[in-house]
């Protein structure tokens, strides 16, 4: 792996992971929008927001900002119907290393990808659910996350995307990470590639 993308060495339970989601799928289900999103954290007023803001380039090459202005600190409300699953273990665990904004599970659905766009923050990923076709592209470099219970450190204040190219959507819980350079701090106690 280049510097796009870093695998900590912290690892949960995939078959722990694979049984919250589909309880979060029973319990409450995917948003449906433009975002195939189920939020695990809320704002105080129990209000999410599945999209915030990012930025793309139009066919000059100029950037243009999308959505508006999300503020990922009053995103501390863990969904009281997913307290006792497995993703308040993950939560609880990743906040103790972080500062976190909104953290989702995201699919993207077989045969998709997302606009080639960068974020105002650097993101956690743990696969959940994946096929060989599904890649995450940050910059030019391409790497495939095995749902094997991996947490990766994503750098997507750069230009990125993901793809789904297989025939089974691919699921992530996907972590806002507030903190400025806080990788380097976590790679010190857990090491990773």
């Amino acid at each position: 792996m280049e510097h796009n993308f870093r695998k900590l060495n912290i690892h949960f339970d995939p078959d722990a992971l694979k049984e919250a989601y589909e309880f979060a799928v029973n319990e409450i289900g995917f948003s449906g929008e433009l975002v195939n999103c189920i939020s695990l954290t809320h704002c105080s007023d129990e209000s999410s927001n599945p999209r915030g803001i990012f930025w793309t380039q139009d066919a000059d090459y100029s950037e243009i900002q999308v959505e508006k202005y999300v503020d990922e600190e009053a995103y501390k409300v863990f969904e009281p119907l997913l307290t006792n699953t497995y993703f308040k273990n993950i939560y609880d665990v990743l906040s103790k290393h972080f500062r976190l904004g909104r953290v989702r599970v995201l699919k993207l659905n077989s045969r998709s990808c997302l606009s080639y766009h960068r974020d105002p923050e650097n993101r956690l990923h743990i696969p959940i659910i994946t096929n060989p076709g599904a890649l995450m592209i940050v910059e030019k470099e391409a790497h495939h996350m095995k749902a094997d219970g991996s947490v990766y450190y994503m750098y997507t204040q750069r230009y990125h995307t993901a793809l789904n190219g297989g025939d089974e959507p691919r699921v992530h819980l996907v972590a806002t990470i507030l903190d400025e350079n806080p990788e380097d701090e976590l790679y010190a106690i857990y090491g990773g590639d």
